[in-house]
């Protein structure tokens, strides 16, 4: 049995005196992939900037690996083992290198050194170019140095937003290759997604809308529930978004 490693719980959120999470929440245990899906607008990203401490919540609470991190800085999330990939993923003005060494600012010299080489090893593409800007890379390269700087810190939970975003099937394929690989190896993932495809690596989804959390189960349960399987199955589906 998984230990729980990260739970948010009953948050509201949102910008100024717009609100837009309202009892918000959702669980990860060790080693375990969570698939957050809904559309743009569902309230995703602002989830997801809240549990990075990014935007704070007006109620609920945030607690990882059994510590309460509610009012502790993003800075100090990232260094108690959360890692987190924006929809842009890397700066787009600092080389390859950079990059990585970003994502690992808070590791020993020499842990960071052994963890790049790693790194390099499995994205041979971006390894080939690491004192280029991430501005010549294509936007799958980018992608795939957005998730080499997300792991650089070797995190406990990796968190991921639309990862799938501007990026062909080819690509979005790649990068469900490379977090499988990582998920086998025992890190966490929470994955905000609107492309079905991601649910290959889900262990549990959940599913937003409108700000406030719907179904949590099984891939499987989803697909035997006909109205869910029409609304993110025959639809989505067909176009992989």
């Amino acid at each position: 049995m998984r230990s729980e490693l990260f739970r948010a719980k009953d948050i509201d959120a949102g910008y100024g005196r717009v609100q837009v999470l309202w009892g918000a929440g959702l669980a990860v245990n060790e080693a375990q992939t969570i698939v957050l899906l809904g559309v743009n607008g569902a309230g995703k990203t602002t989830l997801i900037k809240t549990i990075m401490g990014l935007i704070r919540q007006t109620r609920g609470s945030i607690q990882f690996n059994g510590a309460d991190i509610s009012h502790v800085r993003p800075d100090k999330r990232v260094r108690a083992g959360i890692s987190y990939m924006s929809e842009m993923g890397c700066f787009p003005g600092l080389s390859i290198d950079e990059n990585i060494r970003i994502g690992g600012l808070f590791m020993s010299p020499g842990d960071l050194r052994q963890r790049m080489n790693e790194l390099y090893d499995i994205f041979p593409d971006i390894a080939q170019r690491k004192h280029a800007l991430a501005s010549s890379l294509s936007g799958g390269q980018r992608k795939m140095l957005g998730v080499a700087k997300a792991l650089a810190g070797n995190p406990k939970l990796l968190i991921m937003d639309e990862p799938s975003a501007g990026l062909s099937p080819l690509f979005v394929q790649e990068v469900i290759t490379v977090l499988a690989r990582f998920r086998q190896a025992g890190l966490a993932l929470l994955i905000a997604e609107q492309n079905v495809r991601f649910l290959a690596l889900a262990d549990h989804v959940v599913t937003m809308s409108g700000g406030r959390m719907g179904f949590s189960g099984t891939v499987q349960a989803m697909h035997d529930d006909d109205m869910l399987r029409k609304a993110y199955f025959d639809i989505k589906g067909k176009h992989g978004a």
